[in-house]
């Protein structure tokens, strides 16, 4: 458990096709990800307008691609938030595989 800019205590959770983050026990965003083939898309994060400014979306990304590379999966960064998050943490391009057109295809069905 982290604490976001305000100090508040935080926590990122998996779920079934998305990870959320929670403030004081308050869901205030997520990341979606669909795995597939080794690789775990991420195509979209939101965090909800109340708690902007409070660095929910680094700490959620962050637990996110954590948890995917101890799960031993790849990231495709579809969602610029993660995408981002990347480029400023080259910890993970290691793990990290291009936006290819099957995903954007696999995306587009969904």
């Amino acid at each position: 458990m982290s604490t976001d800019k305000t100090g508040a205590p935080t926590e990122v959770t998996a779920e079934a096709d998305r990870f959320t983050i929670s403030v004081d026990g308050q869901r205030a965003g997520f990341t979606e990800y669909v795995d597939r083939d080794g690789q775990r898309i991420f195509p979209h994060t939101e965090i909800d307008d109340q708690f902007s400014g409070r660095g929910l979306g680094s700490l959620l990304v962050a637990g996110a691609l954590e948890q995917t590379r101890d799960a031993g999966l790849r990231v495709v960064a579809v969602c610029s938030m993660v995408a981002g998050y990347i480029d400023k943490h080259p910890e993970f391009k290691d793990i990290t595989d291009p936006v290819t057109d099957d995903v954007k295809r696999l995306l587009a069905q969904r």
